[in-house]
């Protein structure tokens, strides 16, 4: 439901409170990333692969490689930031549409959750010698079921961000046309295959983008939550007017990162993954 207004020709006083949010909100955002860059280990790869230590247990068997650099998140972790980040990127060229999918969608998301729930039980259960039931888990499956959450997270957050922070949003699905939606699946079908074959030309460059994924989508996730904790739900009209909400959802999304790898680092006393 639309509320108030858009934010068009905002008087005096208050531009200049956006003015000098903004100018806070990017000093801190900046303190943040500085303390951050001053506790992990030095190296561009280290600080890529570290923002993927704050939310996933990085174990090496369960990772990919590029020669010796550890992609910054295992493969189910990868399947799932990714999988995300590109679906919010395929859904962004449709422009601001707000509606969540169609019912048969979302049956087929919700399968593909409890996959993935399921092949993420019977994995960890394989860390118990003593467990003979179930199936060898590998990372393929790994890397597929996460991609299938990524794909939920990326068809629920596009339209929910859409319709939270825009005053002409659309009340249209980004797979009103049923064959969208698998063209969707085709291109991370594409992505399982390039990463999983390891080819060279699609897996640096996919390592990357996972590291920074996890930024992008906390960030997304936070900015959802700004809008409605200033009350500024579907009054924005352009990205000028969206600084302050952006800004408050990237300071909160690194203050996580930085509160989280912390905590990890003092629980486990390494910036390594976990060993099994």
């Amino acid at each position: 439901m639309r509320e108030s207004a858009p934010i068009d020709n905002m008087p005096v006083d208050e531009a200049k409170k956006e003015r000098a949010w903004t100018i806070g909100l990017t000093a801190s955002l900046l303190v943040l990333l500085g303390i951050w860059l001053g506790v992990t280990p030095a190296g561009w790869w280290e600080k890529i692969r570290l923002l993927g230590y704050a939310v996933c247990h990085q174990i090496e068997a369960r990772s990919f490689f590029y020669h010796d650099m550890q992609s910054p998140l295992c493969a189910r972790c990868t399947g799932m930031y990714l999988g995300g980040v590109l679906s919010v990127a395929f859904q962004a060229r449709m422009g601001r549409r707000g509606k969540f999918p169609p019912t048969w969608v979302m049956v087929i998301l919700g399968l593909l959750f409890l996959w993935f729930g399921l092949d993420g039980l019977n994995s960890f259960l394989h860390f118990f010698p003593a467990f003979s039931h179930g199936y060898q888990p590998t990372n393929l499956l790994r890397l597929i079921t996460g991609t299938g959450v990524g794909l939920r997270v990326g068809a629920i957050l596009t339209p929910l961000f859409n319709q939270t922070a825009w005053a002409d949003w659309i009340n249209e699905s980004f797979f009103e046309k049923w064959w969208s939606f698998f063209v969707l699946v085709l291109v991370l079908g594409l992505m399982v295959w390039g990463l999983y074959s390891q080819v060279a030309v699609v897996l640096l460059p996919a390592m990357l983008l996972s590291g920074l994924s996890v930024l992008f989508l906390l960030g997304a996730v936070h900015t959802v939550l700004a809008l409605m904790l200033l009350k500024r739900s579907n009054k924005q009209v352009n990205w000028q007017q969206m600084r302050v909400p952006v800004l408050l959802g990237m300071n909160v999304a690194m203050a996580q990162i930085l509160v989280t790898s912390l905590l990890r680092f003092w629980l486990t006393g390494t910036w390594q993954g976990l060993g099994f």
